[in-house]
């Protein structure tokens, strides 16, 4: 089965950000098991945030098993096209448990991006944590819903990078 996991750091965010969230997450359960684990962030930031951040990170990661493929979001990663996000996705959900990983406001500790087979950028704009999440999710659900040949994705699909056989001409 094909399963997706969703790390990130921090508290429930505003209702708004919450059911984004929630809608994106039942849409990707259509073509995939998802599921978001959040941890809590460390107390005492304020005073150490390079110990914050490094307690966050192994927090994240105690939640991987072996064979998972994670995937980190940091701002300097690579910046992918929703298409090519889509071809990503379907060659490693093939393979075993997609993890992706969202830090807090503090980001995410270097031990992290150093285990991540994949470092990974939504957008070179700085968005907040809550609002990451709920960006990924979306993207998450279009690149699947892509590649089960679904509505969604509505810009011109030759475009988009990826060219998948199961998907339906328009």
């Amino acid at each position: 089965m094909r399963e997706i996991v969703l790390l990130w750091v921090g508290r429930r965010g505003a209702p708004a950000i919450e059911a984004l969230a929630a809608e994106y997450g039942r849409r990707i359960r259509r073509h995939a098991a998802f599921r978001e684990v959040r941890v809590r962030p460390e107390a005492g930031r304020e005073r150490d945030p390079a110990r914050a951040r490094e307690r966050e990170g192994e927090r994240l990661l105690a939640h991987l098993a072996p064979g998972d493929t994670l995937v980190a979001l940091d701002e300097g990663g690579t910046l992918r096209s929703t298409g090519e996000l889509a071809g990503f996705l379907d060659g490693h959900l093939q393979r075993g448990r997609l993890v992706f990983a969202v830090g807090s406001d503090l980001g995410l500790d270097p031990l992290v991006l150093a285990a991540a087979r994949e470092v990974m950028s939504l957008s070179p704009l700085t968005l907040s944590h809550e609002l990451a999440r709920v960006v990924l999710t979306e993207q998450l659900y279009r690149c699947l819903d892509l590649l089960a040949g679904g509505p969604y994705h509505r810009g011109d699909r030759a475009a988009v990078g990826y060219n998948h056989p199961r998907r339906r001409p328009r």
